[in-house]
């Protein structure tokens, strides 16, 4: 059917974002000592940074959105 066909073009997410969380609420944050870059989710009651991985280079944060089924922001 055609429904097949609608599933095919869709991302599939590999991982499920923490509850209540989404796209919105992705960042990143650097470490002033290490200069090490991490991506996850931030949840503003805490200001935890949740599910966080380390990135190296635009490719990972493109990897990370796309891991969650979300499309990865443009840049310029």
């Amino acid at each position: 059917m055609w429904f097949d066909c609608l599933k095919k073009h869709r991302s599939t997410a590999i991982l499920t974002p923490p509850r209540g969380l989404g796209r919105e609420n992705i960042t990143t944050q650097s470490s002033i000592c290490t200069g090490e870059t991490l991506i996850g989710f931030l949840d503003a009651k805490t200001g935890r940074l949740l599910q966080a991985v380390v990135v190296q280079n635009e490719t990972d944060i493109a990897a990370f959105y796309r891991a969650y089924g979300y499309e990865p922001p443009c840049r310029n």
